[in-house]
Parts: C-alpha cells; sequence; structure tokens
C-alpha cells in the first residue's frame, strides 16, 4: 500500500483519506504517513483538523509519526503545525509533544539536528517547560527530552532531577537513563550521587533507585558499587532487596558494564557477606535471555518493588534485543502505584512527602516513550474506578508501524547495478489492566501484546542483455501475557506471576 500511495497525487491521497469507511481510516492515515512523500504530506495536513477530528485518529496520526524509522523534517513540519497554538484535548497534547521529541531524537540520529524546523521543535519543549506551572505538564516535556536525547538538554534534566518534586525527579532520572554510556559524565554522576544519599533532601525510593541503576550501568568506579552496597544496610528491607538482587543480576549478565568492577568487589568478604546479602523482603529483580542466536539475544527483564507493608509499588517487564554491541528496548511496560502507604497504616520514611494516592502506567516501545496513562488518581477517583470499573483492558498502543524502509543501488565491478529494497513492518496491539479489590485485597495486573512482523526483500539486476530478480518475504506473529496477582489480606503476601508465550508461527 505504501508502495502504490509514492506515485500517487495529492489529491487521490485525499480523496482516499475522505472516501474510506471510518474503520478503514486509521490505517490508511499510518500508511499515508509512513509512505512521506510530499503529496501524502500535503494531504495528510488539508485533511486532518485537530480542532474537529477524534481524539483517536489524532493520536494515530502522531504515534505513527513517533514510530517512522528515517522521518523527513516535512513530517516534523507538519506535527508542529498542527500543535502549533491550537486547543486540544490534553491527550492529544501530550501524545504530539512526546511524538515531537522522538522526531527530533531520530532527525538528529540522521545528522539533520542543523535543520530550521528541528531547532524550532526543540525551542518548543524547552521553552514549554520553563513556562510549564502543572507538574503533569513538566513530566511530559521531560519525556519528549527524554526521546530526543539531545546531550545539549542534559543539564537540563539534572537541574530538574534534583530540585523537583516526586514526579518530576522520576521523569528526569527516567530520561537520562535512556542516553548512552559516552553521555553519562562525571557532572551526571555527581548529581545521581547526590540524589542517591540524599544530600539535598528526601528523595522517594524509586527516585533513588532510578540513580542508583544509572551509576551501576555506566561504567562504574569501585567506589561507586562499594558506597552504594554499604547504603542498603540503612534502607528499608524492600528497598535493600531489590537493590541486591539488581547488583547480583550484573554479575550473571555478560554483556554488562560493570560485571568485571563488582567481581572484583566481590572478592572482599567485607562486603560479600552474609549481613548484606541475607535481605529477607519479596521485592525482587530478575533477567534471562528468552532466545539467544549468533546474532541477536532477546532478554526478559522483570522488576517488582514491593512497600514494607507487601503492596506492589513498581512493576517493570521489559522485553529487550542485543545485537553486535547494540540494544533496542523493544517493550517496557512499569505499572506504578503511590500512596498506597496511608491506606495500609505504614508509616513514611523521615523526611519523605506523602505522595498523592495514584495508580498509573508508562510503556516505551522501539526506544520510543509513550504518554503515561493514569489509572486513578485521588482517593474520590479509586472509589469512583472501583465501583464503576468496566473490566475492558486499557489501550497502550495499536496499530501498523514501518519500521524499515531502505533503498539502495549497488554499483558491481562488471559495471552493472544492483537495486535492493526492503521493508520491514510491524503490527503492533498492547493493552495493559490494573484492578484493585479493596474488599478481596487483591491487586491484578496485566499486559497483553501481539505482534506482528513482516519482511519484505527485492534484489534486481537491470540491463539492456540480462534481468535477474530475487525476493524474500517473512512473516512472523507472536503475542506475550504477562499477568501478577498479589494478595495482601495475610502475611506474608501471596504472589502469582505468570508469563505466557504463545506458539510463533515463521513463514
Amino acid at each position: 500500500f505504501i508502495q502504490m500511495l509514492r506515485s500517487a497525487k495529492k489529491r487521490d491521497v485525499l480523496q482516499l483519506l475522505r472516501k474510506a469507511p471510518e474503520e478503514m481510516r486509521p490505517f490508511l492515515v499510518e500508511a499515508a504517513v509512513a509512505t512521506q512523500s510530499v503529496a501524502s504530506l500535503a494531504a495528510l495536513s488539508d485533511f486532518l483538523d485537530f480542532s474537529k477530528e477524534p481524539n483517536s485518529l489524532l493520536e494515530k496520526f502522531l504515534y505513527t509519526a513517533a514510530f517512522s524509522p528515517r522521518p523527513s523534517g516535512e513530517l516534523l513540519h507538519l506535527v508542529l503545525d498542527k500543535l502549533d497554538g491550537k486547543q486540544l484535548a490534553p491527550e492529544t497534547w501530550e501524545t504530539g509533544i512526546v511524538a515531537m521529541g522522538s522526531l527530533v531524537g531520530k532527525l538528529c540520529q540522521q545528522k539533520l539536528c542543523g535543520l530550521q524546523v528541528v531547532q524550532r521543535a526543540v525551542e518548543t519543549i524547552l521553552k514549554g517547560l520553563r513556562s510549564a506551572k502543572e507538574e503533569p505538564e513538566v513530566v511530559i516535556y521531560l519525556l519528549a527530552l527524554g526521546n530526543a536525547m539531545l546531550p545539549e538538554t542534559i543539564p537540563t534534566l539534572l537541574d530538574h532531577a534534583e530540585d523537583g518534586p516526586t514526579a518530576v525527579t522520576a521523569a528526569a532520572t527516567s530520561a537520562l537513563q535512556r542516553f548512552p554510556v559516552s553521555y553519562i559524565s562525571s557532572k551526571v554522576k555527581r548529581v545521581m550521587r547526590r540524589i542517591f544519599h540524599q544530600k539535598k533532601k528526601s528523595y522517594d525510593k524509586t527516585c533513588r533507585l532510578a540513580t542508583a541503576e544509572i551509576l551501576l550501568h555506566n561504567h562504574p568506579s569501585p567506589m561507586d558499587v562499594i558506597n552504594i552496597l554499604l547504603a542498603t544496610s540503612e534502607m528499608e528491607t524492600e528497598t535493600a532487596t531489590f537493590l541486591l538482587l539488581k547488583v547480583q543480576n550484573s554479575l550473571r549478565d555478560h554483556h554488562h558494564l560493570a560485571r568485571n568492577v563488582m567481581k572484583d568487589i566481590m572478592g572482599d568478604p567485607r562486603i560479600n557477606n552474609y549481613n548484606f546479602f541475607s535481605k529477607v523482603g519479596i521485592s525482587s529483580s530478575f533477567s534471562g535471555p528468552l532466545t539467544v542466536t549468533q546474532d541477536l539475544i532477546s532478554n526478559f527483564g522483570l522488576d517488582l518493588l514491593f512497600l514494607e507493608g507487601g503492596f506492589l509499588r513498581k512493576s517493570i517487564s521489559e522485553f529487550s534485543l542485543l545485537s553486535h554491541g547494540q540494544r533496542l528496548h523493544a517493550a517496557q511496560v512499569t505499572f506504578e502505584a503511590q500512596g498506597m502507604e496511608s491506606m495500609m497504616g505504614e508509616n513514611l520514611s523521615e523526611g519523605e512527602e506523602e505522595p498523592e494516592l495514584m495508580a498509573g502506567m508508562s510503556a516505551t516501545f522501539f526506544d520510543v516513550q509513550l504518554r503515561p496513562i493514569i489509572f486513578f488518581q485521588g482517593y474520590t477517583d479509586l472509589m469512583a474506578k472501583v465501583l464503576l470499573s468496566s473490566g475492558e483492558p486499557t489501550s497502550v498502543v495499536k496499530g501498523n508501524l514501518l519500521l524499515m524502509d531502505h533503498h539502495q543501488v549497488i554499483p558491481l565491478q562488471s559495471g552493472l547495478q544492483v537495486t535492493v529494497k526492503l521493508q520491514g513492518g510491524l503490527g503492533l496491539d498492547v493493552s495493559a489492566d490494573l484492578d484493585v479489590s479493596i474488599w478481596d485485597q487483591e491487586l491484578k495486573t496485566s499486559v497483553n501484546a501481539r505482534g506482528s512482523l513482516t519482511m519484505d526483500f527485492q534484489a534486481e539486476l537491470d540491463s539492456p542483455f540480462l534481468q535477474a530478480y530475487l525476493r524474500s518475504q517473512t512473516e512472523v506473529e507472536t503475542s506475550i501475557h504477562f499477568d501478577t496477582m498479589l494478595r495482601f489480606s495475610s502475611s506474608p503476601v501471596l504472589m502469582c506471576l505468570q508469563l505466557r508465550e504463545e506458539q510463533v508461527p515463521y513463514r
């Protein structure tokens, strides 16, 4: 369909979008964005009216733009124009800002950072961040900077990480976690140490753990590792258990940058002893391979951080791909519940502010952070959701994405030319659900991910006296279901985890 649209005129694309049945429009919008021809982008500009269109179609357009493998400056220009000065629904505005960050990051990877439209988009994000008054607004701009991954924005992220309230600190450290090792400088590490060791003020446990991970995952010094391990002796049982398991995981991971440093430290009996590693919390951190081939390692990771009373504070399930030294976060889904301490009758740590009651979820796919989803915020909202729950899972992302689009002409020594085309498309449907039962004292979370990958490879040799043609098509379908169930009506807390991977047809 994309190949067909590439040769279409603007009026044809526009007519197709306007006359198509409603259920077909999202697919046509995805294809028009993936085509990125001048005609298709002009047709989209005329067709999409951000003041009238249903939010679902606008979000579809913005997410498809964010996932474009090689976006053009014209696509970013279209997104900026559609967002500029419009009164938008909050969800559409949030999706637009994180999509803008993703487009900036991908254009800079193509060495197109100097484009005027890229500079305008970066200024829009930074200006919005400076003028944002509400906490959720600040968080969205920080997530956009995380998608952009521009080295010049690191000082801004550090300021917000150290001085912001909990949600802002969490968003800024999460953005910093995504930067490559080469950008985690000594200045970044100094700020991370100050947050972890709480030099300025008390920080939420999840923020401290995030800074510890940044220090441990980016060529840590032996002193950093020792200080982090020593700090666990003063932490609550669950936080200490979680952090110690993180350290043990990195020892098992042969590709971990800190493995050798940690092995040396573990040779010291003053550190590697029963007193340190006998924490008996129920928090856990696990990572291990799902698939290992000569060229690719596919990893599954699961982090579960509990409160002292046994309530789940944060869970992260992650699927990542490692190939020839390059790591891709294929999918990461995070559930977070805060403010449950008061409901459970727990005491807060000294100096720690009482967070608002909230449960939400955030997801990252193919290194693009999506806008967070809030299940409930505040006690009144919780009760309303419990009483009026539809039982329907929340859709996180659904649609078709063009992952690869490569066209190359290769001159041969004989003087002939070979034309190579490679396209890869992904159909993705991810939904998630969080169900809290106050009466049964149960918490259930479930993530359902279905995907189908299709790849089309063509090589053609065309000359006046010889024609040769090679074509290969590959299709893979898979679905993964990850469920957690917690029953905290008794002690110890009962926990059931289930990861189901259905049969993978490969054609």
